[in-house]
């Protein structure tokens, strides 16, 4: 990727600086970073206030009732992990935070379900692992506060007011991807 995007810098310089318009090209790199860093600095307010109501949720018990509600669900989908009590904490965690919107927090949840999981069936990919993987890669999002904080951003007036189409989005891709999973781990089982 840096080598893409270093390329992509000195051919745009390059370009500006043979068609005569290299000041406009520093000008717009300048408003560029600028314009970053204040998309950065709002979505990390984002985050930080929605990782916050996960740590509030998680010591006032609501993560462990929402943990018991995913876990039917949650055991139907990871059988091979089902009796193992941390792991499917693990996993209703990672869950938990990709309801949120929370790629961020739920990545190291993610990985620790990964690596628990992986500790079953070493060099090879079990059906749960790979269950895992999509689910978290195509996870439901009920509040996607990633799309939401860039989009209050630039300034739209109702940031959420996306969410019937990530609800029906997200659903649709974790059904399918479960799906897949499904008929896969069939298909190689035999």
């Amino acid at each position: 990727m840096t080598v893409i995007w270093t390329g992509m810098v000195v051919i745009s310089i390059l370009c500006g600086l043979a068609t005569g318009r290299g000041p406009e090209v520093a000008a717009a790199a300048v408003e560029g970073t600028s314009a970053a860093v204040q998309l950065a600095l709002s979505i990390a307010g984002m985050l930080c206030l929605w990782t916050g109501v996960m740590e509030v949720m998680r010591r006032s018990g609501l993560a462990d009732k929402l943990s018991q509600m995913l876990g039917p669900v949650l055991r139907r989908l990871f059988p091979q992990a089902a009796r193992d009590a941390e792991t499917m904490d693990s996993i209703s965690a990672n869950v938990s935070a990709n309801l949120l919107g929370l790629g961020s927090a739920a990545t190291p949840l993610g990985l620790e379900a990964a690596r628990r999981l992986a500790r079953r069936s070493p060099g090879v990919a079990s059906d749960s692992l790979c269950m895992l993987v999509v689910c978290n890669t195509a996870s439901i999002q009920l509040i996607p506060t990633t799309v939401a904080s860039v989009r209050a951003a630039q300034g739209c007036a109702a940031p959420f007011d996306i969410l019937p189409a990530v609800w029906l989005a997200s659903s649709l891709s974790v059904g399918v991807g479960i799906l897949a999973c499904i008929i896969f781990s069939k298909i190689w089982r035999d």
